[in-house]
């Protein structure tokens, strides 16, 4: 390798609390070579950010580094003055954050933010920075430079927020890139042309690339080396080949395992446990309390970071072992997709939501009113015992549809009728009933829980809600914690002191305490890490069989839906443009946009060949949606006018699979296989 870019030697980041002192990195060490990606991945809590934050010389007031060297192109950013850092951030040095919201301001257009940073650090005029600045706007690929840029934050989409924040990352030809969780939260399309942007960057302005997530399919996509850290220490790096195709550190092959896999070739499990308490040392390997493969020496003694091959290392005493151990655990946890039918518990017919109503002026000159479509015409069923799934692109209605299945919204048009009491199939659940039959498990379970009541009360208030005696609440309480994996010592515990995790347990215990009978999911585990969604998905599957509910389950990640699902929707701008049993989605025929979909699920192998379907241009406003198919304004199968003019009808293909397009289904039967 090349003299390097960045080089990180033996680094300790602590954090003092009010109690105790937290070692956050211990001993951490890697380089990053000119026009390199090195891809850090590790759960959330494992150090990846306080790396990051300490490179840029940012970490928070009660953070310091306790010890080692940052090196940047030989010099160490740790004696630099404030003075001397703030010439290279930006200049040499740029940072693109998790969360585009909170590093945009809300009140100066986005190209002008770009162009701020070129006359800050390059000195150029209002007007030459400005004209850099859409340069800058169409290297990230941003339709309409000129337009978009002349936009405010909230006028653009998370995706094109995110372009727009690597946008002033790049506005100065920084030599290194550091991009902290930079697709977390993006619908798979948005993320795959943020994987693409990365690529192409690599190539375009060759800026060594440090790039930190929890998810190891888009690492795979875009690193050239990976290190996987764990409660603050380097386990495992070397070549992206190496690492994906022979992990041999447990913790590594764990994350691997918590992937889901779209072709069903392999487990679908969580890493058990929790990561150690850090305010103490640990003399011993750090992952061995929940390492399928320890031995009594990993409880006692730390292992060296052992060299393999081509630069590849492990911190395990059984390194040599574990590919063997790990073939012979394959059989016990694999499982196959079951599909069980039964009589229809809710429909939804013709649905519509439109949003916006005619001002006093629009009435008076006999103008319409601008409506925001967001569900149009939708019909579907949901049956008993069944879970049915609903993706696409965040936009295309989904959540509103949730929102209008549980009556927070009102219909514009159409009919919604559960059938979940003891009137039989032909009689419909009265409102009443509904609000203890039906349950809603949230995105983010910080905004949906009272930040002031302790767990215990949280459960609490639906077991009185719904009339259970005093007496047996403690009872019932201790019953739903253990359910979800939880101990009762969380019962007197508040949601600030559970991770993202544990938050989302007592939501699914606080939606199982009323007993329904059919629960909505609204992408409940989108912003948790790997091995926590496979234990959140797994602990739902179990409950759905034991209780035999009903589930509508909210998603964009299609590999997930596939593990969990047993017919799935297909919703595109307020409408279903595919429906069906969970094989025939995954199989020809598509239609064009599910297919997008599916060429857009990362995987986990690098060298697996790609089959890159790219939608161009961003989803069209629903206040305004195109004539004809909707899609047809970024469908890369369009055959004409007819596209354009008449909307196609949801017809059956085969079975209950049905397709809106007007490309003759014979034809789209004839496509190869995505996945």
């Amino acid at each position: 390798m090349s003299d390097p870019i960045l080089e990180v030697q033996n680094l300790s980041i602590s954090f003092s609390t009010k109690d105790s002192t937290i070692g956050a990195v211990r001993d951490v060490s890697f380089k990053i070579a000119a026009g390199q990606t090195f891809g850090l991945a590790g759960e959330s809590g494992s150090g990846k950010s306080s790396i990051a934050y300490a490179i840029m010389r940012y970490l928070p007031s009660n953070g310091r580094i306790v010890a080692g060297r940052i090196l940047f192109k030989g010099e160490d950013l740790l004696v630099k003055s404030p003075q001397e850092l703030r010439i290279l951030w930006g200049d040499e040095i740029a940072m693109v954050y998790q969360d585009p919201r909170t590093s945009l301001n809300p009140c100066i257009k986005v190209g002008d933010q770009v162009a701020e940073v070129l006359q800050i650090h390059r000195g150029l005029s209002e007007r030459q920075a400005w004209q850099k600045a859409l340069d800058i706007v169409e290297l990230v690929n941003i339709p309409d430079p000129q337009f978009n840029a002349a936009k405010y934050p909230h006028q653009l989409s998370g995706g094109m927020q995110q372009r727009i924040v690597i946008a002033m990352a790049l506005a100065c030809d920084p030599e290194l890139l550091i991009m902290d969780e930079p697709t977390t939260g993006l619908d798979v399309t948005t993320q795959a042309k943020i994987i693409d942007l990365v690529e192409e960057l690599q190539e375009k302005v060759r800026a060594s690339i440090l790039y930190i997530t929890h998810d190891l399919s888009v690492i795979a996509q875009v690193s050239d080396q990976v290190g996987i850290i764990y409660a603050g220490e380097l386990v495992e790096s070397g070549p992206a080949v190496d690492m994906f195709q022979q992990p041999v550190h447990p913790y590594t092959i764990g994350l691997l395992e918590a992937i889901p896999d779209v072709d069903l070739q392999k487990p679908f499990k969580p890493i058990e446990g929790q990561l150690p308490d850090r305010t103490r040392d640990i003399p011993a390997c750090v992952f061995a309390p929940r390492c399928e493969f320890r031995k009594e020496m990993c409880e006692q003694e730390k292992p060296d970071s052992y060299p393999l091959r081509n630069g590849h290392f492990a911190k395990c005493f059984r390194w040599e072992e574990t590919v063997e151990l790990l073939s012979n655990l394959d059989a016990v946890h694999e499982r196959t997709h079951r599909r069980q039918e039964g009589q229809a518990l809710l429909l939804v017919d013709q649905v519509k939501k439109y949003y916006g109503r005619s001002s006093l002026t629009a009435k008076l000159v006999g103008r319409q009113p601008m409506q925001v479509k967001a569900v149009d015409d939708v019909s579907f069923d949901v049956r008993t015992d069944e879970v049915f799934a609903l993706v696409g692109e965040s936009g295309c209605g989904k959540t509103t549809l949730a929102r209008c299945l549980i009556k927070l919204l009102d219909l514009t048009e159409g009919r919604i009728d559960y059938y979940l009491g003891k009137g039989g199939p032909d009689t419909p659940t009265s409102e009443k009933s509904l609000r203890q039959s039906v349950q809603m498990i949230f995105q983010h379970p910080d905004s949906s829980m009272n930040p002031l009541k302790t767990i215990g009360a949280i459960l609490s208030r639906p077991l009185k809600l719904y009339g259970l005696p005093k007496a047996d609440r403690k009872q019932r309480i201790q019953e739903l914690l253990e359910a979800v994996r939880l101990n009762t010592d969380y019962i007197s515990r508040y949601p600030k002191e559970l991770s993202g995790g544990e938050k989302q347990r007592v939501a699914i215990a606080r939606a199982f305490a009323a007993t329904p009978d059919f629960v909505l999911l609204d992408e409940p585990v989108s912003a948790l890490d790997v091995s926590i969604q496979a234990a959140i998905i797994n602990l739902l599957l179990e409950l759905r069989d034991q209780s035999r509910i009903s589930f509508l389950f909210i998603s964009h990640d299609l590999s997930l839906v596939r593990h969990v699902a047993d017919r799935v929707g297909v919703m595109y701008l307020g409408k279903l443009c595919e429906i069906g049993d969970i094989e025939s989605i995954f199989a020809p025929p598509y239609h064009p946009y599910t297919k997008a979909l599916l060429s857009a699920i990362p995987s986990p192998d690098p060298d697996k060949p790609k089959r890159l379907i790219r939608l161009e241009g961003t989803i069209p406003s629903a206040k305004n949606p195109p004539s004809g198919c909707r899609f047809h304004t970024r469908c890369p199968s369009k055959i004409g006018a007819i596209c354009e003019q008449t909307e196609p009808e949801l017809l059956t293909v085969a079975g209950n699979h049905m397709i809106a397009c007007h490309i003759p289904h014979e034809i789209l039967a004839k496509e190869d296989r995505i996945v």
